[in-house]
C-alpha cells in the first residue's frame, strides 16, 4: 500500500469516526427503544401501513401549514409539535406501566412468568428516558460547572456538561419519538399490546388538543378534520392490525392471556 493510499485510509477512518460520534445518540436511542425480542412476529403489511399513515399525516400537516396563514411563528409551530411528542411520551410513562401491569396480572400462571421476563425491554426504555431527563436536569442546573473551584477542575466540569448535553439532547428527542412510535417496546411483551395501547394514547392527546388553539387560520371544517383524523386513523389502523394478527397468526388477546374459550 502506498503512502498516499495510507493517508487516504487514515482520513476516511477519521471521518467515519467523527460521523460515528455524531450518530451515537441516535444509534443508542434506536437500540434502546426498538423492540428486539427474537421470536416477535413481524408483519410487513402492518409495518407498511404504519409508515404510510405517518407519512400521510406529515404531508397533510405540511400542506395545512403552507396552505393557510399561520397564527403564530414557524418556530412556535415547530415547538408545539415537539411539545406534543413530549406530552405523548409523558402519557405513555403513566399509561404504559399500568397497561403492562394489567396485562401481566391478567394472564394465567403458565404465561404470566414468561411475560414478566419479557418486561426487560420496556423497563430498559423507561430507565433510559428517566436517566436522560436526569442528565439534562444536571446540565441545565449547572451541576457540572460546580464540580470544583479550581480553574482546571471547573473547566473539566464545563466540558463534561457540554458533552453530556450534546449526547442527552439528541438522544432525548429521538427517544421520545421512538418511544411513541414503538409504544415503549410493549411488543417485546406481546404483539397485541401496541395496537391496544395506541388508541388510548392518541385519544388522550385529542383531549388535550381540543382545548388548544389551532396554529393556522384554517376553516372550521379543516381544523375539525385535522383534529379528529389522527386519533380516528390510529384507532382504525389498530383494529385492522388486531384483525390481521388474528386472521394470519391466530393471535388474540384472549389467547395471549390463556383466557380464550376452548373449541
Amino acid at each position: 500500500m502506498s503512502a498516499r493510499t495510507g493517508e487516504w485510509d487514515d482520513e476516511r477512518s477519521s471521518r467515519n469516526g467523527c460521523t460515528g460520534c455524531l450518530a451515537l445518540p441516535f444509534v443508542m436511542a434506536h437500540r434502546v427503544f426498538r423492540p428486539s425480542r427474537p421470536d416477535r412476529i413481524r408483519d410487513s403489511g402492518i409495518e407498511r401501513a404504519q409508515i404510510a399513515r405517518t407519512a400521510i399525516g406529515i404531508v397533510a400537516t405540511l400542506w395545512m401549514i403552507f396552505a393557510y396563514p399561520l397564527r403564530e411563528s414557524a418556530m412556535d409551530v415547530v415547538g408545539g409539535k415537539f411539545t406534543e411528542v413530549f406530552l405523548s411520551t409523558g402519557i405513555l410513562l403513566i399509561a404504559g406501566p399500568l397497561a403492562l401491569a394489567a396485562f401481566v396480572l391478567s394472564a394465567r400462571p403458565p404465561v404470566r412468568a414468561l411475560y414478566r421476563r419479557r418486561l426487560t425491554g420496556p423497563l430498559r426504555g423507561f430507565a433510559a428516558l428517566f436517566g436522560c431527563a436526569g442528565l439534562l436536569f444536571l446540565v441545565t442546573s449547572g451541576a457540572f460547572s460546580q464540580i470544583g473551584a479550581a480553574a482546571p477542575v471547573a473547566l473539566l466540569g464545563t466540558l463534561l456538561g457540554l458533552f453530556a448535553a450534546l449526547f442527552a439532547l439528541p438522544f432525548g428527542i429521538t427517544a421520545a419519538v421512538l418511544s411513541v412510535h414503538y409504544v415503549f417496546r410493549t411488543a417485546d411483551v406481546h404483539e397485541v399490546l401496541p395496537p391496544l395501547i395506541s388508541p388510548l394514547l392518541v385519544w388522550s392527546m385529542f383531549a388535550f388538543q381540543i382545548f388548544d388553539s389551532p396554529p393556522v387560520a384554517a376553516p372550521a371544517v379543516v381544523r375539525a378534520l385535522f383534529l379528529i383524523g389522527p386519533p380516528l386513523s390510529v384507532t382504525l389502523l389498530s383494529v385492522w392490525e388486531l384483525r390481521r394478527l388474528r386472521m394470519r397468526f391466530g393471535i388474540t388477546l384472549g389467547r395471549a392471556l390463556l383466557r380464550h374459550l376452548p373449541g
